[in-house]
């Protein structure tokens, strides 16, 4: 994933295209053909371009953005076999449901907030001038049972740093799925120029916070009372990783 200095694209129309892909997740061509009001035949030549610059690619008859994040990887542990892979669209409905069942579990006010994004926009990953997002997935046999999730803003004074939340189902817990999952995340961040990762945390959160420090996350900083949880104010532990060499 290129920062979006680099998304030039020469044609008004193929940048109409792009980001209404971009928007929309997975899209039928001819769909966004007619929604574009585009004629056939240049709509055909910017898809052709977009996909040959490696801006969109097409699976199964649908349009989609390209994001190059690596390979599906396969481990097994304590007899439980699972994979790691990039997200896709169709993980969206599997991606909001653990997230939503952690946040329930455990107080994760961050990851709630994303599943609220993601749920609206109907869009998983983005990549556009404001901002880029992106998800991988821990699956057993297919369904999603846990996530890491970076968000970086489009803006020069933070494009070195990346917000980043990760969990996984209780009953999936304790076979290292979250390790893998971080070390993913992080190691996807660190190809992609991020120096700096970060996430927030509140305090009450005991589980969460003893995970990243195991990880070698420090704590940068503490807002006092910045949450209140069941009629109760709670410190918000705002925690950090440095991925310079």
């Amino acid at each position: 994933m290129a920062s979006t200095d680099t998304l030039e694209f020469g044609h008004t129309d193929r940048k109409r295209i792009y980001e209404y892909v971009e928007r929309h997740g997975v899209v039928d061509p001819d769909e966004a053909r007619d929604r574009l009001d585009l004629d056939p035949g240049g709509f055909r030549h910017h898809v052709a371009i977009l996909k040959r610059d490696g801006r969109l690619e097409e699976d199964d008859g649908k349009l989609r953005v390209t994001i190059d994040a690596g390979a599906e990887e396969e481990y097994v542990a304590d007899d439980l076999e699972f994979h790691i892979r990039p997200a896709r669209q169709e993980d969206l409905s599997g991606i909001v449901g653990a997230i939503r069942r952690v946040a329930e579990e455990k107080t994760y006010i961050e990851a709630e907030s994303v599943a609220d994004e993601i749920d609206h926009e109907d869009a998983l990953l983005r990549h556009n001038e404001l901002q880029s997002r992106m998800f991988f997935v821990a699956t057993v046999e297919d369904e999603v049972v846990g996530w890491v999730h970076l968000h970086a803003p489009e803006l020069e004074k933070l494009s070195h740093t990346a917000e980043l939340t990760v969990g996984v189902l209780e009953e999936y817990q304790g076979h290292g799925l979250g390790s893998h999952l971080l070390s993913r995340g992080l190691e996807w961040a660190g190809s992609n120029g991020y120096e700096k990762v970060y996430q927030s945390v509140p305090s009450t959160n005991d589980e969460a916070i003893a995970f990243l420090e195991e990880h070698d996350w420090e704590t940068e900083a503490i807002r006092e009372d910045h949450y209140k949880l069941d009629g109760h104010y709670v410190d918000e532990v705002m925690m950090a990783v440095e991925l310079r060499d």
